[in-house]
């Protein structure tokens, strides 16, 4: 049976809208039978799932790939007697859309067409939600109709009727003085050449003298960084032996729409495995919605996602070219067609443990509200590729098993990881998003969560990655941190009252540690190694100022920060996955030196190219890929439902 189109009358000509007929409804099972588009065994199932998830069975049908999006419209459509449209030939009113704003009617599944009859023709993918969507727009609109299109279509028409305004919000949704956009060029250099100017009078006039202050300050710089993640290893042991609580208990665990953005740029053969990795997720398909995040200019990646057939909970969101080309512009602009009320991000190359979704949104039901953030651990595969992997490894397992969760634990703010994140959509609007322009737009978030209130934990789910193995690479991504670490502190510094009062004085000083003093270690190391030259029985410039009680006071801050560092990497490898790696934790001392390399590379870059995002490659490794850990449930990839179902691309 065909399903009817509908015919929109314009505002200027009204005429009588058609009152339905009230008739009994027909059962889409029923009617999907007759139409022979679903097997009578799927159809079970589906609505055992419907049942036992408490969603529509049409979201079981379509994530399950039981049926077509085609013949689950047209079904539909019979099913609630309201006709279909084609909104390619009857486009939206940006007026309409403007009054609710784009992410209203992306969340809603619906978007505004035009006026027919003295009544707002609505468009709609979600028909058993039309009657409480009508309630709250009737205030606004007034009275409403329904009417039936694909969600693929809605977010695409969506996209090509505000293009602009999309993009410029997706470049300014941060308050302007918590930006860097905003940034005082003229200042900046201003600072710069005086610092320049101080530092070249007193190299000429006292360079004894002026090489005297930066190793006090590069000492500083180490003591407090040193005793930050000393403090922090403690913090992480004593919790380790503590009791643990018991969670509060829940009736029923909540199954919300989970988000999870994934931005990919020059990713040539990205998809099928990706599809594998996320695939894996035992998270329900019907509360699944993943957004494939791709820059319009990008025709390696989108020819590479046009050749693959994607499911139905995996869509592509077509990034329109700006000024810009950065992954938080990316990421605000997609999150305007995110449909959870919790948002996750992952990278292109990311194999999460199977079921990460599941234990973020169990862990979000257990905690308060003022949790707003959960941030995994982030680990590397191949890491016995070479000594520059083993070592890189190394320092991630530190960060992200000792380190962030101790910082966490002190209630100090949490320097976000660009992966495994998850956040409520309430909180993260509500900050604004990311900074479009920052290149650490992660370590950015994290500070303004806690300056806004929030609390960010660490929860024990692993996404692997593959690791920097090659330096001139490893130097290009460790200067784009480094560079983002100053910007964010610059920006945050700009009214370092407010910051006290917002983060109190422990986080307050605390985070001078771990932003500047970060920076300025790696900046000062080579000062510090000038002192190497005294182990081969060499004169230093400084042995007239140094006396005997001094330099060892300096070699007792070498060995105890070395001590640390060999500690934490010690115990952040003592399980069977990186027992491997212990052997290789003193070399770290030759291994940090390489910072200093990216530290000069990234204040270069601060002044000359400040928004410029230097690309990690991936995919560098030749050797076997990485291993296959099985999930207990898998969500079907649904052949058959394509891209050109799923795009939502705008006006090219």
């Amino acid at each position: 049976m065909a399903s009817p189109r509908l015919r929109l009358v314009s505002q200027s000509q009204p005429a009588a809208m058609p009152q339905p007929v009230a008739r009994p409804r027909e059962p889409l099972g029923q009617i999907l039978r007759a139409m022979a588009a679903i097997r009578i065994e799927d159809l079970a199932r589906a609505r055992d799932l419907a049942q036992r998830l408490d969603c529509p069975l049409a979201d079981v049908l379509l994530a399950r790939g039981f049926v077509s999006e085609p013949d689950l419209m047209a079904a539909q459509s019979r099913h609630w007697q309201v006709p279909l449209v084609d909104l390619d030939k009857a486009p939206c009113d940006p007026r309409l859309i403007d009054m609710m704003g784009v992410p209203f009617w992306i969340s809603e599944g619906a978007v505004p067409l035009a006026r027919a009859g003295g009544a707002t023709v609505i468009a709609t993918s979600r028909p058993e939600a039309f009657a409480g969507l009508a309630k709250r727009l009737s205030s606004r609109i007034g009275p409403v109709v329904m009417a039936l299109a694909p969600a693929s279509d809605l977010a695409r028409a969506l996209a090509n009727r505000r293009r602009t305004r999309l993009i410029r919000a997706a470049e300014t949704r941060v308050d302007p003085h918590l930006s860097c956009r905003t940034r005082n060029e003229a200042r900046l250099m201003r600072w710069l050449l005086a610092g320049m100017a101080v530092l070249a009078s007193g190299t000429m006039l006292a360079p004894a003298g002026t090489l005297a202050a930066l190793v006090a300050l590069s000492l500083v710089a180490m003591l407090c960084s040193t005793g930050l993640k000393a403090a922090a290893f403690i913090a992480e042991l004593r919790a380790e032996h503590a009791p643990c609580p018991a969670p509060p208990i829940r009736l029923r665990p909540t199954r919300p729409v989970v988000t999870v953005m994934v931005p990919l740029f020059s990713e040539a053969d990205i998809a099928e495995r990706l599809i594998e990795r996320i695939g894996r997720q035992t998270y329900p398909a019907e509360r699944l919605d993943i957004l494939l995040v791709v820059e319009e200019g990008d025709g390696v990646t989108r020819a590479a996602l046009a050749r693959t057939a994607l499911p139905h909970w995996m869509r592509v969101v077509v990034v329109p070219d700006g000024p810009i080309r950065t992954k938080p512009r990316a990421m605000n602009y997609a999150l305007n067609f995110a449909r959870g009320s919790l948002i996750g991000v992952w990278d292109a190359e990311d194999d999460p443990d199977p079921d990460q979704v599941e234990i973020m949104v169990r862990r979000f039901d257990e905690v308060g509200p003022d949790v707003a953030c959960l941030q995994g651990i982030l680990d590397y595969h191949h890491s016995r590729h070479n000594w520059l992997a083993r070592c890189f490894t190394i320092e991630y397992a530190a960060w992200f098993r000792a380190q962030l969760p101790g910082v966490a634990r002190l209630g100090l703010v949490v320097p976000l990881g660009g992966t495994t994140l998850f956040f409520r959509r309430e909180a993260l609007e509500e900050l604004g998003g990311w900074d479009a322009h920052n290149v650490t737009e992660d370590a950015d978030l994290g500070l303004r969560l806690a300056r806004a209130g929030y609390r960010t934990e660490l929860v024990a789910t692993v996404t692997h990655e593959e690791p920097n193995a090659r330096p001139l690479k490893w130097i290009r991504q460790r200067s784009r941190w480094i560079k983002g670490y100053a910007v964010t502190w610059g920006v945050h510094m700009r009214d370092p009252v407010q910051l006290w009062r917002d983060l109190g004085p422990r986080r307050f000083w605390a985070v001078q540690v771990q932003f500047l003093g970060s920076i300025l270690q790696s900046l000062l190391a080579p000062v510090l190694w000038s002192f190497w030259i005294k182990v081969a029985g060499l004169s230093h410039p400084l042995d007239s100022l140094l006396g005997p009680i001094a330099l060892h006071l300096m070699a007792a801050v070498f060995i105890l920060s070395e001590a640390v560092n060999i500690c934490v990497g010690l115990w952040a490898t003592r399980g069977p996955e990186h027992r491997h790696l212990r052997r290789w934790v003193p070399t770290l001392h030759f291994y940090f030196p390489l910072a200093a390399l990216a530290a000069w590379k990234a204040l270069y870059e601060v002044v000359v190219r400040p928004f410029w995002w230097d690309k990690t490659d991936h995919g560098v490794i030749p050797d076997a890929p990485a291993p296959i850990r099985p999930a207990q449930t898998t969500i079907p990839a649904a052949p058959g439902i394509g891209l050109a179902g799923t795009a939502i691309t705008p006006a090219e």
